[in-house]
């Protein structure tokens, strides 16, 4: 074979690879942003860049399938339900209170389910896995609890802080109904 058929093989198996690279990456970004939806995004403001975000993300999910996540039994699911709503009641006479008992009793349902307990930041990342439309919920109501300790939160937004908190808690308590089939009852 003469040496331009060479160098034009080799150009067209260049071509194939890269164009199979590019359809990986693209086919990854596809398959992260379905998994991730509003925290992908936030993961991309937060790094400046496409590829620190991917990877980012994709440690996420490669630590989250080395955790035991389990469901809660219905009994503990029910025993939640009930403690929620006490802190619910409690937040008319004491709503910093409410709001402390709510942060943990999101804890403790989280760390009765397996996921890591070691520091916030990574228990929101872990739980961006499962549950990436409300992690920013359980974000911006740490947060505020976390304003009122520095005096910067009144008590709208300690109530914003409740319904943050809610969103997960109820995110908490129904993934693992759903795993038998089986209707969790309303605790709202």
């Amino acid at each position: 074979m003469e040496a331009w058929v060479w160098v034009l093989l080799v150009i067209a198996v260049l071509v194939v690879a890269v164009a199979v690279a590019l359809a990986a990456r693209r086919r990854r970004t596809t398959q992260l942003r379905e998994r991730f939806g509003p925290e992908y995004d936030r993961t991309l403001e937060e790094r400046g860049d496409q590829r620190a975000a991917e990877a980012d993300l994709s440690e996420r999910r490669d630590r989250r399938r080395e955790l035991d996540v389990r469901p809660l039994s219905p009994a503990a699911r029910d025993r939640y339900a009930d403690e929620w709503r006490a802190v619910q009641a409690r937040f008319v006479d004491d709503p910093v209170g409410a709001v402390g008992e709510a942060d943990q009793l999101v804890t403790q349902v989280m760390q009765e389910r397996g996921y890591p307990m070691d520091e916030f930041e990574q228990q929101a990342d872990v739980i961006s896995v499962d549950h990436p439309d409300v992690v920013e919920d359980y974000r911006q109501g740490h947060e505020i609890y976390l304003a009122h300790g520095r005096g910067d939160a009144s008590t709208e937004d300690l109530r914003q802080a409740m319904v943050h908190y809610r969103a997960l808690f109820d995110r908490l308590l129904e993934a693992d109904a759903s795993r038998d089939g089986e209707k969790i009852r309303e605790v709202r």
